[in-house]
């Protein structure tokens, strides 16, 4: 296995604040890891340091072999590419289908084959068992039917790591589950996932490593 991420003494500011510091973490493929802590501990700040979203400062930061320290505004598409992000409010555009949310990304990533990219973005909805609601809009379909389509927007490039910001915070207990099914199926085939969450449940029923997020540090 070959590590995704590395992180050495590395800082992360945010307003001029540090947030986080000393982070010494590494993660190889196919792994399943857990971020857990209260609310403002910083977990979705680390996150946004993996997208380049929030610089990092000091040490050694490597994503995917990418110098997160030294990484070009240029460089960021590429790197984005790589990783699919799964936010807990699904960031889904809401005048435009299900499938047309898909066929978004896949031309902003430079895909020019209409029926490829509609026979991909319908494989993909099938993975998630969402097929049959390609033509409905999102503010059609519940929590649960929004958040498989983010899962299925994520997966559209074969990602090699999905980064998922308490995917399942909104849902109720079942419908979490059948995402958590979903993502723990995505880490078994061989993709790393990052997962935020509060629900202690999960590392529970779905093993995997668990970081704490506690006093600006990340603990395992």
């Amino acid at each position: 296995m070959s590590a995704l991420i590395t992180y050495k003494g590395v800082e992360v500011h945010q307003a001029d604040q540090i947030v986080l510091h000393d982070i010494n973490v590494s993660v190889e493929s196919g792994e399943m890891v857990y971020l857990l802590g209260k609310v403002g501990s910083g977990k979705s700040t680390f996150m946004k340091t993996l997208y380049g979203a929030l610089p990092t400062v000091a040490g050694e930061a490597n994503v995917l072999g990418y110098d997160m320290l030294r990484i070009r505004r240029r460089q960021l598409p590429y790197l984005r590419r790589r990783m699919g992000i799964i936010f807990q409010d699904y960031k889904l555009l809401t005048d435009r289908s299900v499938e047309e949310n898909l066929l978004f990304v896949l031309r902003a990533t430079g895909w020019k084959d209409k029926t490829l990219m509609r026979n991909h973005v319908l494989e993909m909805l099938r993975q998630v068992g969402m097929e049959t609601k390609a033509y409905k809009r999102p503010y059609e379909l519940s929590g649960g039917e929004q958040q498989r389509v983010v899962i299925a927007r994520a997966l559209l490039n074969s990602p090699e790591m999905i980064l998922a910001d308490e995917p399942t915070g909104n849902l109720d207990a079942e419908t979490g589950k059948e995402i958590m099914d979903l993502l723990y199926a995505i880490s078994q085939a061989g993709i790393t996932v990052l997962m935020s969450t509060h629900n202690q449940q999960w590392p529970e029923q779905y093993p995997g490593r668990r970081w704490l997020f506690e006093g600006g540090e990340i603990r395992e």
